[in-house]
C-alpha cells in the first residue's frame, strides 16, 4: 500500500491552497475573522443572492449606464459566491441544507441574470426594434434570455444530481493557471463597457444549450456507468 500524505501537514496543506482558484483563496483570506463570529456561511449565501438579484434588476432597467452597474453586481455576486464555502470549510459550520441553498442561489441567480439581460436589451433596442433573427427565425431578446436561463438552470439540476452520485470531482471545472472556467464572468464589465450586451445574450443564448447538451450527455454516461457497477456487482455476488 502506497504511503499517503498526512491531510494535516504543513506540505499538503500548503499544496492543496496553491492548488485552489485565486478568487478562492482571497475569499479565504477575507472570511478567516468570520470563523468565530455568529456569521454563517448561508449568511454569506444570503448575502450574494442579494447582489445577484439587485444585479439582475440593473440589467433588466436597460441602458447602457445600468448595464455597467450591473456588470459590477456580477463580479461582486460571483466573488461573494466563493465566501459562504470557504467560511464553512475552514470552521467546520457545513450542512447539507446550506449546500443544497447555495446551490439553489446560484441557480437563481444566473437564470435571472440571462432573463434580465434579455429585458434590457429589449428595453435599449425599444418594442417595434427589439427582435433578433436566427437561422432564419426572429427571436425576441426576453425569449433568448430565458432560453439562456432555462438552459443554465438545467445544467444546474444535473450537476447536482451528477455530485451527489460521484461527489466534487464528478464536476470539478476546468482551471488554467488558479483560473476556472466560471471566472470568465469576471470579464463581463468589458463586455458591458464596450457596449456588447446585445452579443453576450445572443451567444449565451447559444452557448449555453449546447452545453446543457453536453452536461445531459455527461449525466446518461454517469448513468450507464452506474448501471454497469450495479449489473458487475449482481453478477459477481451469484
Amino acid at each position: 500500500m502506497k504511503n499517503l500524505p498526512d491531510p494535516l501537514s504543513s506540505t499538503a496543506v500548503a499544496a492543496a491552497a496553491t492548488a485552489r482558484p485565486w478568487d478562492a483563496r482571497l475569499a479565504r483570506w477575507l472570511v478567516t475573522p468570520l470563523i468565530d463570529t455568529r456569521i454563517t456561511p448561508n449568511h454569506l449565501t444570503t448575502l450574494r443572492l442579494l447582489i445577484g438579484v439587485l444585479c439582475a434588476i440593473a440589467f433588466g432597467v436597460g441602458g447602457y449606464r445600468y448595464a455597467n452597474l450591473g456588470a459590477a453586481l456580477l463580479v461582486l455576486s460571483n466573488f461573494v459566491d466563493h465566501t459562504d464555502g470557504e467560511l464553512a470549510r475552514i470552521s467546520g459550520k457545513t450542512s447539507r441544507f446550506g449546500h443544497f441553498y447555495d446551490l439553489a442561489c446560484d441557480a437563481l441567480v444566473t437564470i435571472a441574470l440571462f432573463v434580465g439581460i434579455g429585458v434590457g436589451v429589449a428595453t435599449m433596442q425599444g418594442a417595434t426594434h427589439g427582435a433578433f433573427a436566427l437561422a432564419g427565425v426572429t427571436i425576441a431578446p426576453q425569449a433568448l434570455g430565458w432560453l439562456a436561463g432555462i438552459a443554465v438552470a438545467l445544467i444546474f439540476f444535473l450537476r447536482m444530481q451528477i455530485e451527489e452520485r460521484e461527489g466534487k470531482a464528478g464536476t470539478k471545472q476546468a482551471s488554467v493557471a488558479g483560473f476556472e472556467t466560471e471566472d470568465v464572468l469576471y470579464l463581463m464589465p468589458l463586455v458591458t463597457l464596450f457596449d456588447g450586451t446585445q452579443g453576450f445574450l445572443v451567444a449565451a443564448s447559444i452557448g449555453a444549450p449546447l452545453f446543457a447538451l453536453w452536461v445531459v450527455w455527461d449525466y446518461v454516461r454517469m448513468l450507464r456507468r452506474a448501471s454497469s457497477a450495479q449489473a458487475s456487482g449482481y453478477e459477481g455476488a451469484r
